[in-house]
């Protein structure tokens, strides 16, 4: 028996910081963080002060159910400790984000290598040709859907974000078509899926001005609120997939 244990797999934390600076994209996005990041604390009056919650959303949004204001004026301990928790948590959202991201690139550049090692495809004859023209299209279409789909369901942490997607759709609709008085409703689904949410809510938001089809304005919202879910549902899938996934050793 051997005496030397290797381990077999990475700790998550260092391929988490591997994808979170291994590539360009990952890279580029913690330099526009990190800018957008000292400007928040230099100028915290500009108008790009939040550009750091933007940046790191949706993570970032969960700040709102703590009770940090790093805008405020800090003059005391408490302030001083809640500035610090706020700033250390904006820093752990941009890290996971610069993962996803760097997992969306080595992904990307797998399929390509991956495309390129590939043998030429195999040219059928007229007869097969005709044979699967009448149904070969729409299943390979289909399939390339469900394996894009696939990051979004196949681990805990993507459904557990769709789940909370879920809840704050669903509270969001019956707000609007039930209650009398839906309020701030559109706020939790809006953080939720954020960022691209924010583009739903710049579609759905002038339709409210026309009355004959006010009712259209919700469903708009809920539609693109979905799609955003899905999209960061994808995104997490795959870093999910990345941390789990094992880095390939050396033979002895």
């Amino acid at each position: 028996m051997p005496t030397v244990s290797h381990p077999r797999r990475v700790p998550r934390l260092r391929r988490l910081l591997a994808l979170a600076s291994g590539n360009w994209l990952a890279r580029g996005y913690l330099a526009v963080f990190a800018a957008s990041f000292t400007v928040m604390f230099l100028f915290p009056e500009s108008a790009f002060a939040g550009s750091p919650l933007l940046l790191t959303a949706p993570l970032s949004f969960l700040c709102v159910f703590l009770p940090l204001d790093p805008g405020a004026e800090v003059d005391g301990a408490v302030d001083a400790t809640a500035v610090a928790v706020f700033a250390v948590w904006l820093l752990l959202c941009a890290l996971v984000n610069a993962a996803v991201l760097g997992a969306l690139a080595t992904r990307a550049a797998t399929a390509t290598s991956t495309g390129a090692r590939e043998p030429f495809p195999h040219i059928p004859d007229p007869t097969e040709r005709k044979r699967t023209d009448m149904t070969g299209p729409a299943r390979p279409r289909l399939q390339g859907v469900r394996a894009l789909l696939a990051p979004a369901v196949d681990n805990w942490l993507a459904r557990g974000y769709l789940a909370v997607v879920a809840v704050a759709l669903g509270f969001f609709l019956c707000a609007a078509f039930v209650l009398p008085d839906p309020g701030f409703a559109g706020i939790w689904p809006l953080m939720a899926t954020a960022p691209f949410s924010i583009l739903a809510m710049a579609v759905s938001s002038p339709v409210e001005y026309y009355s004959s089809i006010a009712w259209l304005s919700p469903l708009i919202f809920s539609i693109g609120v979905a799609l955003s879910g899905l999209v960061n549902a994808v995104l997490l899938g795959l870093l999910a997939r990345r941390l789990r996934s094992r880095e390939p050793r050396p033979a002895v």
